[in-house]
């Protein structure tokens, strides 16, 4: 997915159609108070990929929209900052980052833990963090573990992502799959028995990526055979 966009107003991503289990619900909530509280501006969601920051990240982008009334706004990932520098990460006179965000209400960024170690490029996000934060404007970051431990954040920065709300996403148990993977399987209209469910969390990969797409493999090959979703069709597939 290409994160470095305008974000239209999209129901993909939403607070209503994330789905809520233990590993992630301090995160939710954290969300949704910065979305309705003007006093809290500052939240970093830390946790594995897969565990539905990027998620959150955006259904508050989303919230911002239509609470400024405005149809895009801008999100970056650190996956893809060569788009954004076009591979040369020299000096700038007017930063590249602050104009990726000029008159933005908020600063959303993903995957800070990908921040390149390069001076240029920590010292534009160190004053772009400031800017915002000294304007009083949203701050949502994320990034794969707690800001202390990210090997090209300076510490400066780390502590300051600590002074707001911050929360770890961890949905790698077997309740919460389960969940996700009933909440996945009715959204595309997929009856997914419990033992289906069960098989498939423990003989595939648990990331959640690669679990929607056995998922979808699963239901083309389903519509495909004329087979109803079954254990034995799972197994087969599997195997």
């Amino acid at each position: 997915m290409q994160l470095v966009f305008d974000f239209p107003i999209n129901p993909k991503f939403s607070f209503d159609n994330f789905v809520v289990c233990g590993g992630n619900e301090t995160a939710l909530r954290f969300a949704r108070i910065v979305a309705s509280d003007n006093t809290k501006n500052l939240l970093y969601i830390h946790g594995p990929s897969g565990s539905g920051k990027t998620h959150l990240l955006n259904a508050l982008a989303g919230d911002l929209c239509l609470k400024k009334r405005k149809t895009t706004i801008s999100i970056i990932s650190f996956k893809e900052v060569d788009d954004i520098y076009d591979g040369e990460y020299l000096a700038e006179a007017v930063s590249k980052l602050a104009s990726r965000f000029r008159d933005e209400p908020a600063l959303m960024v993903d995957d800070i833990h990908l921040l390149p170690d390069n001076p240029h490029v920590r010292s534009e996000f160190w004053q772009l963090f400031n800017d915002f934060h000294d304007t009083c404007r949203k701050i949502v970051i994320t990034g794969s573990s707690d800001p202390r431990k990210l090997p090209n954040l300076d510490d400066h920065l780390a502590s300051r992502l600590l002074w707001g709300l911050a929360a770890r996403m961890d949905v790698s148990d077997d309740e919460s799959l389960r969940m996700i993977m009933k909440k996945l399987a009715g959204d595309r209209n997929i009856i997914l028995p419990n033992d289906v469910i069960d098989y498939i969390i423990n003989h595939t990969r648990r990331e959640l990526q690669s679990l929607i797409n056995f998922l979808e493999h699963v239901h083309r090959h389903s519509m495909t055979t004329g087979r109803k979703i079954s254990l034995k069709l799972v197994r087969e597939i599997i195997q």
